[in-house]
């Protein structure tokens, strides 16, 4: 008699559970595991001459001397990046008075180093550096002379940086980690770094599953899809007109996460049992801090064979309200990104590697910083010191706030900058991608220990539900020592009694219309059918859930041009108490924007020209938070209803708004001042 064979499913969840199991316990291959007795191969570094090898029996990577880029990455005897490359793009601008001259040309020819000889630590790991050193009149910027002489369009001139770019590969392991350096120095001129990416061209023929998130978990479109589509209204969106996502509307920037909340993301392959993931343990490299919203993977928007499956790593960039990091003619900078891990694994099914992904990555964050990275300027554990403490919110109109579980981090202070146009720019913590910042969250009863390079910081906690930030200026962190900051007491600023509120301040339009599923392309057109008559949101009755669309998009005009909206907000007023009225706005999405604001049919205030963050169009619903705070004198409220309106002003269709919460206040202590900061 014979047994009945367990049903796939369940033993996909065994598959899952087992690696899960194993990864924790610290294994680092699980196929290391099939014969305890033969320990794995060693790792070995080969200059190869054009390129340089790093494998360990395991995985084999092939590196380019000349860019850096991997042409080639072995697992499991496929090449995974079969007709695609892993580059590395730093991207910016020299300013000028006029227009400010772009490049991400590589300065001079790479040096190599053998940074970790595996000759000399018994195979147990290797790592070597290639160095792209900038000069003044180097090559680059010769050959750009010489096609301007020749009445040709001058090449790009050498980014005024030094730029390292490592490959670190350990014994037993299915995962390489990369990471870079870039330096400017005294004698090099100005810089703006504007956008800085990993990105990866996988094998069109063997990946075709995407996971960002549980929601954005689904079998792609392939390459023959995206080319035969009809375009639309970005070079980014087009219609499927073939494949098994006909009719849907493919857009790479649906594909934009938290890289806080996204521990591990990345493609697989349903037919050939192999994936391949970003992993990165540490967001304390990236600018934006814990808020950093970017998109993480895409099909290749190419018009020909292949449209390769893209995996991206974008530290830095525009996107969601980035600034460009600003760095003087003269000045010392340097910046370590990374390391981070790309991990290539094996399981039955896309949802069991993506699992076994998450496993790992936990592993990665636990053992952050790691202790067998060296590089001047990265940071051990041991070159840091400590900050503790606890966090507790007091607020007599809102009891129920709290500090449990919210993120606390130590940045730079707010500090100068100028933009591309050489105008004034203010750079806090949410906009800075210039310094390390260095995030947690609290615990239960708001304690927190961030642990950080020596300097001076300023500390800053926010949290779901309270609007604004909490700072404390001048933290000093110390190498070796840990600084107790004991009872810390939050008191959110308020300009009086709260009369109503809309939404839930958590940097985003996520409880509003359509927030829960805010990745699809298009939302805003759905608008005029939804809300034919503008939004009238009437305090006591309607439902933000449904009543308050996401985004606050312009109307389509006869002629074709394109106009504000204006959006109510109704609500009754028994008795007008004397004092100031304030309307405080939370903002998470902006293009171009200017939100005036009236009650009862008079001018009450603008927040001015806000600055752009692109989301409406990029099917987002969150960027860098922005406040304004709109004060009036309550002359203009009447008793029984008032209506306060918002209107916006456009001059394209991506110049939408998003709200992240609203609330009037009013008090009889002088009013705020009209204010647009982050």
């Amino acid at each position: 008699m014979t047994s009945a064979p367990m049903p796939r499913s369940f033993c996909r969840t065994l598959w899952t559970v087992l690696m899960t199991v194993l990864l924790l316990a610290g294994a680092s291959d699980l196929r290391c595991l099939a014969d305890t007795a033969k320990a794995p191969p060693p790792v070995t570094v080969t200059d190869a001459g054009d390129t340089v090898v790093l494998e360990n029996g395991i995985v084999s990577l092939t590196v380019r001397k000349s860019d850096a880029n991997l042409i080639n990455l072995v697992y499991k005897g496929q090449n995974l990046l079969q007709s695609g490359v892993m580059y590395w793009n730093v991207y910016g601008s020299t300013p000028t008075t006029g227009v400010p001259v772009k490049t991400q040309t590589l300065g001079t020819p790479s040096v190599l180093t053998v940074t970790q000889d595996p000759k000399t630590n018994g195979g147990s790991m290797g790592e070597f550096e290639l160095l792209f050193p900038y000069k003044a009149n180097s090559a680059g910027d010769a050959a750009g002379t010489e096609n301007a002489g020749a009445g040709r369009k001058p090449a790009a001139p050498p980014e005024p940086l030094d730029i390292a770019i490592r490959y670190s590969l350990k014994r037993g392991d299915s995962g390489f980690y990369g990471w870079t350096s870039v330096a400017h120095k005294a004698g090099d001129p100005a810089f703006d770094l504007e956008a800085c990416t990993i990105c990866l061209k996988l094998d069109p023929k063997t990946f075709d599953h995407l996971t960002i998130d549980s929601r954005r978990n689904k079998q792609m479109i392939n390459g023959y899809d995206w080319m035969h589509g009809t375009p639309l209204n970005l070079k980014e969106a087009r219609r499927m007109t073939t494949g098994i996502h006909q009719g849907e509307v493919e857009h790479k920037y649906d594909y934009n996460m938290l890289f806080s909340e996204t521990p591990a993301y990345g493609w697989s392959s349903s037919t050939r049992d192999v994936g391949l993931w970003i992993v990165n343990p540490s967001t304390e490299y990236m600018n934006n801090g814990p808020t950093r919203v970017d998109y993480g993977g895409h099909i290749d928007l190419k018009d020909t064979p292949n449209a390769n499956p893209t995996l991206l790593l974008i530290w830095h960039s525009f996107h969601y309200g980035g600034v460009a990091v600003s760095i003087a003619q003269d000045e010392n900078w340097k910046k370590v990104v990374g390391p981070f891990y790309v991990y290539c694994n094996s399981a039955p099914t896309p949802n069991a590697m993506w699992h076994d992904a998450l496993a790992r990555a936990a592993v990665e964050k636990k053992a952050w910083p790691y202790d067998w990275a060296k590089m001047d300027g990265y940071a051990n554990a041991k070159d840091r010191g400590a900050v503790i403490g606890s966090l507790t919110v007091k607020d007599p109109q809102q009891p129920s706030a709290t500090a449990a579980h919210a993120w606390v981090g130590l940045a730079a202070p707010p500090y100068l900058a100028t933009d591309q146009q050489n105008k004034p720019l203010n750079v806090a913590w949410e906009t800075d991608g210039k310094h390390y910042e260095y995030w947690v969250k609290a615990d239960d009863q708001g304690a927190f220990t961030i642990h950080a390079r020596p300097g001076t910081y300023e500390l800053y906690a926010f949290n779901d539900g309270i609007l604004g930030d909490y700072s404390k200026a001048d933290v000093t962190v110390e190498q070796g020592k840990t600084v107790d900051l004991g009872k810390l007491t939050w008191v959110p600023v308020r300009y009086g009694k709260q009369i109503w509120d809309i939404g839930i301040p958590n940097r985003s339009a996520e409880e509003f219309r359509h927030g829960d599923h805010y990745w699809t392309w298009g939302l805003y057109n759905l608008y005029p059918q939804e809300f034919p008559n503008d939004v009238n949101f009437v305090i006591g009755k309607s439902d933000y859930r449904k009543d308050w669309n996401y985004v606050q998009p312009p109307k389509l005009l006869p002629d074709g041009k394109y106009d504000g909206t204006t959006w109510k907000i109704t609500f009754n007023m028994p008795t007008i108490p004397a004092g100031k009225a304030t309307l405080r706005l939370g903002i998470c999405g902006t293009r171009n924007s200017t939100i005036d604001v009236g009650v009862n049919g008079h001018p009450a205030g603008s927040t001015g020209l806000l600055p752009s963050s692109g989301v409406m169009h990029r099917d987002g619903i969150r960027a860098v938070e922005y406040y304004s705070d709109i004060p009036f004198d309550t002359s203009l409220l009447t008793t029984g209803t008032n209506v306060i309106t918002l209107t916006t002003h456009a001059r394209a269709w991506t110049d939408g708004v998003l709200y992240d919460y609203l609330r009037l206040e009013i008090g009889d202590g002088p009013p705020a001042t009209t204010t647009a900061s982050n």
